[in-house]
C-alpha cells in the first residue's frame, strides 16, 4: 500500500474496533466496572498484569481480585490491615501466584498511602526526561522497592533491559488516552498522549511486520520504538490509536 492508503486503511480499522462492543470481550472490561478513578487505575493495572493467555480466562481471574478487594479496590489498598492482604495468597493466574499476588496488594498500598497514588508514580519518572521508557523503569523501581521475592520481579516489565513492556504500555493506554469510542479512560493529563508507545504483542506485531511498519524481528523494545515512530507519522498527537487496529486486524480477522 501507498502511505495514504496505509493511513486510511488504518484510521478505518481503529473506527471499526475501537467501540464500546470491544470493552466486553476485553481486560479494559474490569476497569469499566468503576467510576472512581482510583478504583479505575487499580483494577486497571491488576488486569493489565495478568493480561497474557485466553482473554476469557483473565477476564475470569480480574473479576476474582476484584472481589477479593471486597468490589472496592481503593478502599480496600487504603484501609485494610497488611495482614488481611493474605487472602491473596491462594490467587493463581498462569505464572502469577499467591506469593506473586500478595507483594502486589502489599506495593499497591504502599503506592496508594505512601507515595501519591499509581499517576503520581509514573508521572514523577516520565517528568524525568519526557519519555515513558523512563517512566516506567522509574514506576518499575518503586514498585519493587518493598523486598519482593526474586520470581515477582518478572511481572513488571523492564524496557531498561529490552522488554516491550506490552501490559504496562497498554494499562498506559488506557489511564492516559481520551475515551474516544468510549474505551479507554482519559482519566491522567500528566503524561501527553502523544508520548505514549505501543503496547506491542504477537498480533500488533505480526501485522504490522505484513503492513511493512516494523522490520525488526523480535518484539522488543526496539520494536516498540520502531513501530511506535513510524505511527507517528500518520498520527503524531496519538500514535498508539492504531493499537486498536492493529491488534484487531491480528485477533478478530487473522490478517
Amino acid at each position: 500500500m501507498f502511505p495514504d492508503e496505509l493511513k486510511n486503511f488504518l484510521d478505518e480499522k481503529y473506527n471499526q474496533f475501537n467501540c464500546i462492543n470491544f470493552i466486553e470481550v476485553d481486560p479494559i472490561s474490569i476497569p469499566h466496572q468503576f467510576s472512581r478513578k482510583e478504583d479505575i487505575e487499580i483494577a486497571g493495572f491488576l488486569s493489565a498484569t495478568i493480561a497474557w493467555g485466553q482473554r476469557p480466562t483473565i477476564i475470569r481471574n480480574a473479576n476474582k481480585l476484584i472481589q477479593l478487594m471486597d468490589g472496592e479496590p481503593y478502599e480496600f489498598m487504603t484501609r485494610t490491615p497488611v495482614e488481611d492482604h493474605e487472602r491473596f495468597e491462594s490467587f493463581v493466574h498462569r505464572t502469577f501466584n499467591g506469593a506473586d499476588c500478595f507483594y502486589f496488594m502489599n506495593a499497591l498500598s504502599s503506592i496508594y498511602r505512601e507515595h501519591g497514588g499509581l499517576e503520581k508514580v509514573f508521572a514523577d519518572g516520565f517528568s524525568i526526561d519526557g519519555t515513558v521508557k523512563t517512566a516506567i523503569i522509574h514506576f518499575r523501581e518503586r514498585f519493587l522497592s518493598f523486598d519482593p521475592q526474586q520470581r515477582t520481579e518478572k511481572h513488571i516489565a523492564n524496557p531498561d533491559k529490552g522488554s516491550s513492556a506490552k501490559r504496562i504500555n497498554m494499562f498506559l493506554r488506557w489511564m492516559i488516552r481520551p475515551s474516544f469510542g468510549g474505551v479507554d479512560f482519559g482519566l491522567w493529563n500528566s503524561i501527553p498522549v502523544s508520548a505514549l508507545m505501543m503496547p506491542l504483542d504477537v498480533h500488533s506485531g505480526s501485522v504490522a511486520r505484513k503492513l511493512g511498519l516494523l522490520q525488526r524481528t523480535q518484539n522488543d523494545w526496539q520494536a516498540v520504538e520502531e513501530l511506535t515512530a513510524n505511527l507517528r507519522i500518520f498520527d503524531s498527537a496519538d500514535p498508539v490509536k492504531y493499537d486498536f487496529a492493529l491488534f484487531g486486524l491480528g485477533a478478530f480477522e487473522n490478517f
